[in-house]
């Protein structure tokens, strides 16, 4: 028999949640031998778009999808789930202030982590809406009954972002590429690490040996991709992101490879020198039972450490800006 999974998705109409949805019915993320309830939530005066987004998917017949349910309200959204995908959130306009983001999202991720008391007890969290790091760490610190574990922010599109880039320097398949971390806010401060990395086992840096280029335009590269994509087609990139979020969901429930990692944004417990319960982007392996723990031992040089202080710092200014909320 199939098992049933519950999957809330915050910001559902939007372009991110749009590209997502199709996927996630059809099997891509929990696999096709698991049907899927699917918890949609919109903003009211987005509820209409949403009813035809709900439309379009009962038109595709998919066989997994068990029923679809279509609110404004977090209560009803989250109620019984397993997932929580929380890709809604205020958007930043222009002129405004990252702190000024900041506050104006935070009452969303209050009430968010408070009606996160109706889900499964087996719930985990992926914050996609920016800012999400602090964003995921208001939900967690109002979500009283859930272990500040199991929320986690999204960096895997900024981690795959970086495959891309090393793979066409060395020219070679982005499979070919491992152990690359992103550190961090996912944010313009973020860390992307490739020193770290192997390529076909060797170590990267014998195959990229322009250690000018990793420390400089591959960063750069990384951190601007976004506004890139803007720049060229004049939206921002959602099928990209929806597809980082699926990959993230997916590495949660799988058991990493040996001797791989993947990135994810989680709470810290002080790995690294990073202040416990910040919610900061490590290199993390799965256990494949939802269990996850951050890869130890990897050693920093000058560099390394410079880069995840100024980051670092960024992620504690902004916990000091909603500390009221905590």
């Amino acid at each position: 028999m199939s098992k049933l999974v519950k999957v809330a998705i915050t910001g559902a109409a939007g372009d991110v949640g749009y590209a997502l949805l199709f996927r996630l019915a059809s099997g891509d993320v929990f696999g096709h031998d698991t049907k899927i309830a699917l918890h949609l939530m919109e903003i009211p005066p987005v509820l209409p778009m949403l009813k035809g987004v709900a439309m379009e998917l009962d038109d595709c017949t998919f066989p997994l999808l068990d029923n679809i349910v279509i609110t404004d309200d977090p209560e009803v959204a989250f109620d019984g789930i397993n997932w929580a995908l929380l890709i809604g959130a205020k958007p930043r306009s222009k002129g405004m202030l990252r702190g000024d983001l900041i506050r104006e999202n935070a009452p969303i991720f209050v009430a968010q982590g408070r009606a996160l008391s109706k889900a499964s007890d087996d719930v985990r969290i992926a914050v996609v809406g920016n800012p999400a790091n602090t964003n995921a760490l208001i939900a967690s610190r109002n979500a009283q009954d859930i272990p500040s574990s199991r929320f986690t922010a999204m960096t895997f599109l900024d981690m795959n972002r970086a495959y891309s880039q090393l793979a066409k320097k060395a020219s070679v398949n982005f499979e070919e590429i491992s152990r690359i971390t992103i550190w961090g806010n996912h944010s313009a401060t973020q860390y992307p690490d490739a020193e770290h990395g192997t390529i076909n086992g060797k170590p990267l840096t014998d195959v990229i040996t322009d250690i000018e280029w990793l420390r400089g335009e591959f960063i750069t590269s990384v951190r601007k991709r976004g506004t890139e994509i803007i720049q060229a087609r004049g939206l921002s990139s959602s099928a990209s992101a929806a597809n980082a979020l699926i990959n993230h969901v997916q590495c949660f429930e799988a058991k990493t490879p040996d001797g791989e990692w993947f990135s994810a944004a989680i709470s810290s417990d002080g790995s690294y020198g990073i202040d416990e319960g910040l919610i900061f982007s490590f290199p993390i392996v799965s256990d494949g039972k939802m269990g996850y723990s951050i890869v130890q031992g990897l050693e920093l040089n000058d560099f390394a450490n410079e880069k995840i202080n100024i980051t670092l710092e960024e992620l504690k200014k902004e916990k000091s800006i909603v500390e009221d909320l905590l």
